[in-house]
Order: C-alpha cells, then sequence, then structure tokens
C-alpha cells in the first residue's frame, strides 16, 4: 500500500447543485493528490435513480473545471478504469454481493414494506433504543436466514422482490486510523445489516463506493464527516470481501457550519442570509427555483478556491493568500481541523477583493464592459481604464466597479444632506466659484496632478485653506461627501464637465440647504 502512487477520487451524487462542502471535498482531494505526484478520479454515484436530476452531472463537471480542479480520469477523459458512471456499472456489483451470499457474509431478504413496518413498530413498544435489522431481529425475518434454501430458490426464481442485506458478524472490533481524527473502534454490534444491493438491482452507496475504490486503486478516500458513522461497515465490506490488506486510508472532514456556528449550513441559511453556497447559479429543473452561484455573483474562481480551502484547513502560518501551487505545496492533513468551519461570508467578499487587485487591468475591463452596455451607458477604452485605476482597490467585486461609477456619468441633482450642512458656507461657495472661473481660463492637459497645482494656487489666492473646502468641493462634483480620489474624478469627468457640476452645485445647493 505505501508503494501505491496515491489515487483519489471525487464521487458526487448528481441529485442537484454542488454544495460548498462537496467543492471543498472535491479541492481537498485535489490538492493532496497533486501534492503527493497522484492522480484524482472523478465517478458519478447515480446507483439511486429516484434522486437523479437532470442537469446536475453537467453542473458538477463545470463547476470544478471553473475552479482549477483538474481530473485525471472520468466520465469526460475516459480511462483505464472506466465507466465512471455507477449506474453504468450495474452488472459487476452483484457479482460480489453473490460472492458475499456464497460466503456466508450476505443474505438475501423478502421482507416486504409493512413486515418491516411491523418490527420497528414492535422494536418500539418494546422500547429498544435502535430499532435495526440486525444480528438478533434478522431472525425472525423473511430472509435466507429463516426460510429454507428450497423456499429461498423458489423466491428467487419466481421473480419475487428482495434485497441483499450484509451479515455483520457479532463480537468483532472494527479499528481504522483517520488521517484526520486519529484510531477509531467501533464494535460490531453497533452496526446493523445493511442493504447492499436493492430491489431494482442497483447496489447501495456502501457496497458501490467499496467495489469501485477497490477496482479503481484509490489509495485515500477523502470524504464529509457525514460518512464517518459509515466508515466501519465499509472498513467491514473490505474485510469480508478480501480485500483489508489494500483498503484506502480514511480522511473525514470538518462540517461546515452556519455563519453563526450553530449547525450544519444548508441552502435555507444561504437563502435568508442572500449568499451563494454553490459554485455556480443553479436552476431547479422541476420548480424553476434559482440558486445563486459564486460565480454568477461575481467571485473569481481562485479566490473561491482560496476560500473553501480555508474553511478547516491552515497552513500552520500567518499567510492567507494561497495560489493553488501554493496550496498543493502546504496542504497536509494534520493541519485539517477535527473541529466545524463556520461559513463567513464576509472573508469571502475579502478574498475576492485581494484577488481582484492582484487582476489584470484588462481582464477587468473585458468584464466591465458587457456591464455597461446592460446599463446603455456609452464608454471608451480611455475611461473605462481610467475608471479601474480609479476603483479597483475600493471594491470586492467587478459588478461594482460599475455601480459605484455611475456618478461619472449622471450628474448629482440632489446632494449629502449631512454633508451641505456642516461644509456648505460662504466661503466653500466663494471656493468653488473661484476654482470655476479659474477652470474656464485652463489651458493644457487637464490631468489629475494639473488639476491639483491649479486647485492650490486657486486657493491661496483667495486665501482659503484647502482642507477647508475639499468636502465641499467633492460635494459639488460627486453629490456626496466621500470616495475615491477626487484630482482622478475631475480629470475623468473633462473640464467642461467639471465646470458644470460646479455651476449647478452653486444654485442647487443654497435652495436645498434652505428647504431642508
Amino acid at each position: 500500500m505505501n508503494n501505491q502512487p496515491v489515487r483519489v477520487r471525487f464521487a458526487p451524487s448528481p441529485t442537484g447543485p454542488l454544495h460548498a462542502g462537496g467543492v471543498r471535498t472535491a479541492l481537498y482531494n485535489y490538492l493532496f493528490a497533486r501534492q503527493q505526484g497522484g492522480q484524482m478520479l472523478l465517478r458519478i454515484e447515480d446507483t439511486d435513480q429516484n434522486r437523479y436530476v437532470p442537469g446536475a452531472e453537467g453542473y458538477i463537471l463545470e463547476a470544478l473545471k471553473w475552479l482549477g480542479i483538474n481530473i485525471d480520469e472520468g466520465p469526460q477523459q475516459g480511462g483505464p478504469n472506466a465507466p465512471y458512471r455507477q449506474s453504468e456499472r450495474k452488472e459487476m456489483y452483484m457479482e460480489y454481493a453473490e460472492k458475499l451470499i456464497r460466503e456466508g457474509k450476505a443474505y438475501y431478504a423478502f421482507d416486504t414494506a409493512e413486515e418491516l413496518d411491523d418490527m420497528r413498530k414492535r422494536l418500539e413498544a418494546a422500547k429498544v433504543a435502535a430499532a435495526q435489522y440486525n444480528a438478533i431481529t434478522r431472525m425472525e425475518m423473511t430472509n435466507s436466514l429463516t426460510l429454507s434454501a428450497e423456499e429461498t430458490k423458489s423466491r428467487l426464481e419466481s421473480g419475487m422482490p428482495y434485497v441483499i442485506r450484509m451479515k455483520i458478524m457479532p463480537k468483532e472490533d472494527i479499528r481504522f486510523n483517520d488521517l484526520i481524527r486519529g484510531w477509531i473502534v467501533v464494535h460490531s454490534s453497533q452496526i446493523d445489516d445493511k442493504v447492499l444491493m436493492k430491489s431494482d438491482g442497483m447496489p447501495t452507496y456502501h457496497l458501490a463506493n467499496i467495489v469501485d475504490d477497490h477496482l479503481m486503486g484509490i489509495t485515500h478516500v477523502i470524504r464529509g464527516e457525514e460518512w464517518l458513522p459509515s466508515a466501519p461497515l465499509h472498513v467491514l465490506l473490505y474485510r469480508y470481501l478480501g480485500w483489508e490488506s489494500t483498503m484506502p486510508q480514511f480522511a473525514h472532514l470538518p462540517l461546515l457550519l452556519k455563519p453563526d456556528g450553530n449547525g450544519k449550513l444548508s441552502k435555507r441559511d444561504a437563502d435568508l442570509g442572500g449568499f451563494p453556497i454553490f459554485p455556480l447559479e443553479w436552476t431547479d429543473p422541476v420548480s424553476g427555483d434559482k440558486a445563486k452561484g459564486f460565480r454568477e455573483e461575481g467571485y473569481l474562481p481562485q479566490a473561491t478556491a482560496n476560500f473553501l480551502a480555508l474553511l478547516g484547513w491552515n497552513a500552520g502560518t500567518e499567510q492567507e493568500l494561497f495560489s493553488m501551487e501554493e496550496m498543493i505545496r502546504t496542504f497536509s492533513f494534520d493541519r485539517v481541523h477535527k473541529a466545524g468551519a463556520r461559513f463567513d461570508i464576509q472573508k469571502a467578499n475579502w478574498f475576492n477583493q485581494q484577488y481582484l487587485k492582484q487582476l489584470d487591468d484588462q481582464e477587468i475591463i473585458a468584464q466591465l464592459k458587457p456591464l455597461y452596455q446592460q446599463k446603455s451607458i456609452p464608454v471608451n477604452e480611455d475611461q473605462i481604464t481610467q475608471i479601474v485605476h480609479l476603483l479597483k482597490d475600493r471594491v470586492h467585486f467587478v459588478r461594482e466597479i460599475a455601480e459605484e461609477s455611475l456618478f461619472l456619468f449622471h450628474a448629482p441633482e440632489t446632494y449629502d444632506q449631512d454633508v451641505a450642512v456642516k461644509k456648505w458656507n460662504e466661503e466653500a461657495a466663494n471656493a468653488i466659484a473661484g476654482f470655476k472661473d479659474a477652470l474656464a481660463g485652463f489651458e493644457g492637459s487637464f490631468l489629475a496632478h494639473d488639476i491639483k497645482d491649479k486647485l492650490s494656487a486657486t486657493m491661496e489666492n483667495l486665501g482659503i485653506k484647502m482642507g477647508k473646502i475639499m468636502q465641499a468641493l467633492r460635494l459639488a462634483v460627486t453629490g456626496a461627501g466621500a470616495g475615491p480620489d477626487l484630482m482622478i474624478i475631475m480629470e475623468i469627468l473633462g473640464k467642461e464637465e467639471v465646470i458644470r457640476r460646479l455651476e449647478n452645485a452653486l444654485d442647487r445647493l443654497p435652495a436645498q440647504i434652505r428647504l431642508a
């Protein structure tokens, strides 16, 4: 086992959009595989046909590609272990289930839904803590352990519905070393006789994932904490099938918690909080309901991956920003926490802001142009470049650049009342009027540093300190009392537009203050 090349798998079910917890599971598998020079497989676990959702598999593939998680073997890539959809591997699972039956480690069960319900009611009436189909109750049920061989054969030949259950041996200790949680010991008396093959001929997750992991040479099973209770059963299956010596190592990842830390993160929490927990937007094919996606909400893929990676893992340093290559280099299971990780969308926004700052201006411009087109705002290449420089470091998302730059295209019709009352006075009005007149005679390049020099010289001539009128000037130009560099704003607006706005402010502001 130790000499085998690392092979991991991400095995989602196509039952809907990929939750953030699933994305993080895929990411950790990818980081570990790449760090170890190994391979990552994608396997679609679609054995539960009742829960299959059209479009979900394509969604999974697109989400992984968007995040930069590159698959080595899978439904799209193919590979020596094809097919990679469990529904296409259906026949092989029965072979292993029947092997377990022949060896006395599994059995046919013919119980009807009514019989199973009666069993549960009897156990509940007897105040049995867990109503289970196990080593005790199975001897009271309709199965190949209580029926004669002839009766069992007759039922099978007649086509009577049945399932195949695992026969849990009593008095066995199940031990395994989880890479995150350490040694775990469970007694077999705590495990019920799980169904391995369903009445529709499809395997359950328990059998299918063990058989596939073995046949595909998986060396490490990295999955969510919700599968931890099933792990002892899976270890037993490896033992019963004679594969315990090549059994993969397990790592069960911590839960993603609600923003307040109380309970598991759900779609409802995201809907109530107005934030995404899915990588891409999802439209339910039945109800038509839409769920937000990180991509459509403006998050960059590298920021999303970085944010999710640090939900439950850290490098043991103060570093927070990691490229995919850096995460691959530093990832380790001994730095993955056992406790759940709180999903803080504000932290996700911070990550996006940091990556946006690093993004090439041309990439931002390419994303901005269609946003301006949607708003029917004509903007040329020079203007959009200036706007990016002005606002890039002040926003979390590209869309905010478009939103927060609207004041550049629409002169203010009203002004921030609090700032107006505090800062607009006779001295401010005189300063604005003097600056307006000075701009009228301004010749040459209308650049930020030239504008600042002209403003400074004008205030010096008027005997007014610049610091006393800067907020009033900003108010006159933008309508607000705060914002990005005012000199650059005026450069973008151009001389004629700045003069027009100053004239409007001199005319409108006194009236607005009087009416307040």
